[in-house]
């Protein structure tokens, strides 16, 4: 009789377990329709309902922001690309600081044509009069954002940032002027600041070089004609619309716009070292240094991200888990290039985050390229 009760007993005693099992098995919740159709069928080495995940959760997790468009490309081919209502493949899409890593092409291209010289003082007129410390201001410097210009970027208030001042108050209709109108706060060379008003002094360059001694109109010409006919046209990147100032200086450190396709292609050209279609469009040699650490700053190079341990500060990528080689164009309120040559993998996020939420966004962009070994 005892037992015969205890034979009772004993899986009435497992039924609290049975059912806790049962609680905890995840339930799988299905792809929205529009995730797994934005990948490609075989998208090769990875699982196309992982990497459909993964791209969904940039769309749908609060905490990124607003994405807008993401493409993911492997070994020069597109194999996922999805777009939120409202955009498309022809929407051009503004590159704010992303537009920093043309600019330092744009002055590679320069340098390989024999018209500036990285390690010569820049030729700024304001700054060649003597006695002028500015003058020891080399063009290496500049790309590594070493200049030792005084600079402000993102303060608070916003309106008295350099960079605002620069592009939309005082500054707006001849921002070369009052970037190169700053007087110097550190040593050249000694100390690592990220300007955009550094850049915009690298676009002015430019035109001075393509246009000496121009109008205005004639040095958006020579510097839109140049970027055509040796990056934009050769690349692919039909759709880049670069903006300029009164002045005739363009806004190389902030406003370039170009769809999402045609990062992708900016993206692919800096994964194969300049190159594009077969032709070396700027030197190898100079890809490697602007991805090349600043020597103030180990997650900068020349004008572009690098996914590595930060000098100072946080890290603007994700160097704990992510490809040494990786590197990226990084724009204001979340615009991403990715680029990781080992992992033969480009992917472009666009969209509208602030800064609470772009560790996610980074941190999600991370979860994608994790997939890709």
């Amino acid at each position: 009789m005892i037992l015969d009760r205890l034979c009772l007993i004993a899986p009435l005693a497992l039924v609290p377990a049975l059912i806790a099992c049962h609680q905890a098995a995840p339930v799988p919740v299905p792809l929205n329709p529009a995730a797994l159709a934005a990948v490609r069928a075989d998208p090769g080495p990875v699982s196309r309902e992982d990497l459909a995940a993964r791209i969904d959760a940039l769309f749908t997790a609060p905490a990124a922001g607003e994405t807008r468009a993401v493409m993911v490309w492997l070994d020069g081919k597109p194999i996922a690309e999805r777009y939120a209502p409202g955009y498309d493949r022809q929407t051009r899409f503004i590159s704010w600081s992303m537009a920093k890593s043309i600019t330092g092409v744009l002055i590679g291209m320069l340098v390989s044509d024999g018209r500036l010289r990285l390690d010569d003082s820049v030729p700024i007129p304001l700054w060649q009069r003597p006695g002028d410390p500015r003058g020891e201001i080399t063009l290496r410097q500049l790309l590594q954002m070493r200049s030792g210009l005084r600079h402000v970027e993102a303060g608070s208030p916003p309106y008295q940032s350099d960079e605002v001042r620069m592009l939309f108050l005082d500054g707006r209709d001849d921002m070369a002027r009052y970037a190169e109108s700053q007087p110097l706060q550190y040593d050249a060379g000694s100390t690592w600041v990220y300007s955009t008003n550094t850049t915009v002094i690298l676009a002015d360059l430019a035109a001075r070089v393509l246009a000496p001694g121009a109008n205005p109109d004639m040095r958006r010409r020579a510097v839109l004609d140049y970027l055509h006919s040796r990056l934009f046209d050769p690349v692919g990147m039909r759709s880049a619309v670069p903006e300029f100032d009164a002045a005739g200086t363009m806004v190389g450190g902030s406003t370039i716009h170009a769809t999402a396709h045609d990062w992708a292609l900016f993206g692919e050209f800096l994964r194969h070292r300049g190159a594009a279609g077969g032709v070396q469009l700027v030197p190898r040699q100079w890809i490697d240094f602007m991805t090349t650490p600043s020597p103030r700053e180990s997650q900068y190079g020349a004008q572009i991200w690098l996914n590595r341990r930060a000098t100072t500060g946080t890290p603007s990528l994700f160097p704990a888990r992510g490809p040494a080689d990786l590197f990226a164009c990084e724009g204001h309120l979340g615009q991403y290039v990715l680029v990781s040559p080992s992992r033969h993998l480009v992917v472009v996020r666009l969209g509208m985050s602030d800064e609470q939420h772009l560790d996610e966004v980074t941190s999600r962009l991370g979860d994608i390229v994790a997939l890709f070994r």
